[in-house]
C-alpha cells in the first residue's frame, strides 16, 4: 500500500503567485537569470540564488544558510504564507494540446525504502549527500518528486469534482503555460484519496531520483539524532507531485558523438553492419517509426538502422530498451564510450525540433554522428523499475516540468 499525506503548504499570496513561481534554475540562460533577478523582486529564484543580493557567487554551506535567510524574508514580507489546514493541492498545467492534472502531497520515506516507491535510475552518492545537507540547512522542500501511478477511477472522480470549484490560483506564465491550483481540504476528499492510494501496490518515480534519495538519507540522519523519534516527524516524508500515467508525456533524448573513434566513415558503416541492416535515406530529416530502429545522421546523410535480432539477445527488460541497445551495439563497442554520464565526447538533446538541431550540429562539425530514437514508453519504465534494473542516463525527458515555489513543504 502507498501512503500519502496532506500537508500545510507554504504558498505565495494570490496577488504575487505569477511573480514567485519560477522554472527550474537549470532552465534559465545566464542572461535570462540575471534579468529575472534584477527586475522581479518576488521571484523564487531570489531564494535559491541568495548571492545576487551581495553581487557574489556564494557556494557551499554559506549559500545554504543564505537560502534559509531569503526564505525567512519572503515569509516576513508575506510574499509567502503558511496554510492553516493540511491539504492536498490539485495542480493543472496546460498549453495548446498539452494538459496534465495531478496533485501535491507528501509521501513516506519508508515506502521508498520498501520499494513501494520504485526507481529506474541510479543516483550519485555525493549528490545525495549534498542535497540532504542542503535540505537540513534550509529547512524546506520546494521541488517535488514527480511520480506516476496507474490511472484510477476513484482518484479521477475526486479530481473532476474539485476542478468544478474556482481555483485558488489561475495564471499564465511568459512561456504561455496556464497554471491552475485547487486546495483540497475537505475531509471526504482527503479520505477518499488516501484510501485509493492505500490500495495501490506501487508508485513510480518519473523525475526526481536524487531528491527522493536525499530525502531518505536526511530522514536516516535526523532519526539517528532524535532520541524520541516516533516516525510521524515531518522529515519522515517528502513532497511529491503525483500524476496518472495518462497525464505524462515522455520524449526521447538523442545522442551525438564528437568523433568516430578513429574509424573512417566507410569503416564505421562496416562496423555497424554487424548488428544492423543499414538503409540510406534519400529524404530527411526522418524519425524512427518502430522500436529497435534508429535514425543516424552521418556526413550529410540520413540512415535507417534496423537491429538484426539474430545478432542480439534479449535477456531482460533492460536489454530490450533502445537506449541500452544503442549503447551495447554502437556507443561502447565501436565508438569507445563507456561512461555515458561523464564522457565529454557524447552529448544529448531533446525537444520537438531536436532532430533539426542534431543535423545542424553535425553539419557544423561540432559532432561527427547523431542518433535519433523513439521515446521510451511508460510500460518500459515500469518494467525496468519492477525488475530492479537501471536505465542508461538520459533515457527519458518527461513532462510536465513543475514550477518551483508554488507549494513548499517545511521539514
Amino acid at each position: 500500500m502507498a501512503l500519502i499525506k496532506p500537508f500545510k503548504a507554504i504558498r505565495p499570496t494570490k496577488d504575487k503567485v505569477s511573480f514567485v513561481a519560477s522554472r527550474s534554475y537549470e532552465e534559465y540562460s545566464e542572461e535570462e537569470l540575471k534579468a529575472v533577478l534584477r527586475y522581479n523582486p518576488f521571484s523564487f529564484l531570489h531564494i535559491i540564488n541568495p548571492g545576487f543580493k551581495f553581487h557574489q557567487n556564494i557556494t557551499g554551506k554559506e549559500r545554504f544558510h543564505l537560502v534559509h535567510n531569503r526564505y525567512l524574508e519572503f515569509l516576513e514580507e508575506n510574499t509567502l504564507q503558511k496554510d492553516e489546514e493540511a491539504s492536498f493541492y490539485l495542480y493543472q498545467i496546460e498549453k495548446d494540446d498539452f494538459k496534465s492534472l495531478g496533485f501535491f502531497c507528501t509521501c513516506s520515506v519508508e515506502d521508498y525504502r520498501k520499494n513501494i516507491i520504485k526507481k529506474h535510475e541510479d543516483t550519485i552518492k555525493h549528490r545525495e549527500e549534498l542535497f540532504a545537507d542542503y535540505l537540513q540547512t534550509v529547512g524546506f522542500n520546494a521541488e517535488p518528486v514527480l511520480m506516476t501511478y496507474a490511472d484510477n477511477d476513484a482518484v479521477w472522480e475526486v479530481f473532476q469534482e474539485e476542478i468544478q470549484r474556482k481555483p485558488v490560483y489561475d495564471f499564465t506564465t511568459t512561456d504561455r503555460f496556464n497554471h491552475s491550483l485547487w486546495k483540497i481540504s475537505n475531509e471526504k476528499a482527503l479520505t477518499k484519496l488516501e484510501a485509493a492510494f492505500a490500495q495501490m501496490d506501487a508508485l513510480y518515480i518519473a523525475d526526481g531520483h536524487h531528491r527522493s534519495a536525499s530525502s531518505n538519507l536526511l530522514a536516516q540522519q535526523m532519526e539517528s539524532e532524535n532520541k524520541v523519534h516516533t516516525g510521524k516527524e515531518a522529515y519522515n516524508y517528502f513532497m511529491a507531485y503525483l500524476i496518472p500515467e495518462s497525464q505524462i508525456r515522455i520524449y526521447e533524448f538523442n545522442r551525438m558523438v564528437k568523433d568516430l573513434n578513429g574509424f573512417s566513415k566507410e569503416a564505421f558503416l562496416i562496423q555497424l553492419d554487424e548488428h544492423f541492416r543499414i538503409e540510406k535515406q534519400e529524404e530527411g530529416p526522418l524519425r524512427p517509426t518502430k522500436k529497435h530502429q534508429f535514425i543516424m545522421y552521418l556526413d550529410g546523410c540520413f540512415y535507417s538502422l534496423y537491429l538484426r535480432s539474430t545478432n542480439y539477445t534479449f535477456t531482460d527488460a533492460l536489454s530490450q530498451l533502445d537506449t541500452q541497445i544503442l549503447y551495447k551495439t554502437i556507443l561502447e563497442p565501436i565508438l569507445g564510450i563507456t561512461d555515458l554520464r561523464n564522457d565529454e565526447r557524447i552529448a544529448y538533446g531533446y525537444g520537438k525540433n531536436n532532430l533539426i538541431r542534431m543535423k545542424d550540429s553535425v553539419d557544423k562539425g561540432k559532432f561527427a554522428v547523431g542518433f535519433s530514437l523513439l521515446p521510451i514508453t511508460i510500460e518500459e519504465i515500469k518494467a525496468i523499475a519492477d525488475a530492479g534494473l537501471v536505465m542508461p542516463p538520459k533515457s527519458t525527458y518527461i513532462e510536465p516540468k513543475l514550477r518551483s515555489g508554488l507549494a513548499i513543504y517545511e521539514l
